[in-house]
């Protein structure tokens, strides 16, 4: 994956909370020229080496941010540049892209289908391109064979059913637009990812024709199946609290819940900032017009009119660009990360369900003088699914950290440019 070779970054702010949080946040990460390369600091200040598991940072200040070289020039986009160059050269054998999406109307239901076109150099496939046309449903599918296959993986999130519900209208271009991105980023997040891009299920969606996939979908776990595994998870969760779950994991549960608090503030924050600078931009829209039409009955004030309209409409201009740099790039990574937060916070749950059900078969056989030989051969398998479990998660969870650092510093950046570029306009 590309963020592996990078230096992990920094965490979620020290926001404060309060009632009057989300304003001095809003001014600080949005709102100035120089506020997002101060709140880019402070959002974006971690320290791996001090606590790895640290979320936030209160002290970070803007020479901190600054001190990558003396000799480089500080820019946000030299504090990019300089990440990226550390990178080495990536070894991909897997390509995929998500574009052309269609409108299916039927008597039943309308939906959108997206082409997803695979090139790859892997021996297991039988060609070397594929092309195939999906719909949001195969994606929920996928997503439901990666989580079963591999309960202890963090499965990248899809986009809900109405992604930024009270933003844009299902099915305008706005949100077909918005959903292939995310469709884009998940599939090449599994891609990337050095267990879950070798799923058989993962190579089925990308290789087989529609009627082949309906198919394949048939043979999957029946009723009764899926029933007993949902009583087991259930039964798992009011256990109680795991006895014998090691301390990273409890920690790595506490981050989460503090991440959760934090990522989801600055969502709320970032769509409240664009939906006030959209009203703004509305209004100013209609400033430009009055003024030209002021200058046609003041001839004495034309000139001056007209200047002032020709500067409104320069404004108009570059706040339309600001607003689809948030709406681009800032939103939906931010909303991205607030449905990490539930993924990962039901990995761990599962990692524990699996502790639990080893911690009472421990129990059951202190508490039986009979059928030792048999309760040991079920602890031994528990243990040994216990152990890839831990592994598996505590892998994945350094990646995702690491991914999670690289996003938010290069998000972030990318806020303070257009910041900057919009204030000089």
């Amino acid at each position: 994956m590309e963020a592996e070779g990078r230096v992990p970054g920094p965490p979620l702010p020290a926001g404060g909370e309060g009632p009057g949080a989300d304003s001095h946040l809003a001014a600080g990460v949005l709102g100035t020229a120089q506020g997002p390369l101060l709140a880019a600091a402070e959002v974006l200040a971690l320290d791996d080496e001090e606590d790895d598991l640290e979320v936030f940072s209160k002290d970070t200040s803007l020479a901190e941010v600054n001190s990558f070289s003396p000799s480089v020039p500080i820019s946000p986009s030299s504090m990019i540049n300089q990440y990226k160059f550390e990178d080495g050269p990536e070894l991909r054998d897997l390509f995929i892209t998500v574009d052309d999406p269609e409108s299916h109307i039927t008597a039943i239901e309308t939906f959108i289908t997206y082409r997803v076109v695979t090139k790859t150099t892997r021996g297991e496939f039988d060609s070397s391109e594929y092309e195939v046309r999906r719909r949001y449903q195969d994606f929920l599918w996928l997503k439901s064979k990666l989580e079963e296959a591999h309960p202890t993986l963090i499965i990248p999130p899809l986009p809900e059913k109405f992604i930024m519900k009270g933003m844009v209208e299902r099915f305008s271009d706005e949100f077909i637009e918005t959903r292939r991105k995310a469709l884009h980023k998940f599939l090449n997040r599994i891609a990337d990812h050095p267990t879950l891009t070798f799923n058989e299920d993962f190579k089925i969606f990308l290789t087989a024709q529609a009627w082949e996939l309906s198919s394949h979908k048939k043979q999957g776990p029946g009723l009764l199946s899926r029933m007993g595994q949902t009583v087991r998870a259930v039964a798992s969760s009011v256990r109680g609290a795991v006895k014998n779950r090691p301390e990273m994991f409890t920690e790595m549960n506490n981050y989460m819940e503090t991440f959760s608090q934090k990522i989801n503030l600055l969502d709320k924050i970032a769509h409240r900032i664009y939906k006030e600078e959209r009203e703004y931009f509305n209004e100013m829209k209609e400033y430009g017009p009055i003024h030209t039409l002021w200058s046609a009955s003041e001839e004495d004030m034309a000139e001056s009119l007209k200047g002032i309209a020709g500067c409104i409409d320069r404004c108009c201009r570059a706040t339309e660009r600001r607003m689809a740099g948030l709406s681009e790039h800032l939103l939906p990574v931010l909303h991205e990360y607030v449905l990490y937060t539930e993924i990962l916070m039901g990995v761990l749950k599962r990692r524990d369900q699996i502790q639990g059900e080893l911690d009472s078969k421990v129990d059951a056989l202190a508490n039986k003088k009979t059928e030792k030989d048999l309760f040991s051969e079920e602890i031994g398998k528990l243990e040994d699914k216990v152990e890839r479990a831990n592994n598996a998660l505590k892998a994945d969870w350094d990646r995702w950290k690491q991914n999670m650092h690289w996003d938010m510093r290069s998000t972030f950046t990318n806020v303070a440019e257009n910041n900057l570029r919009y204030y000089e306009e």
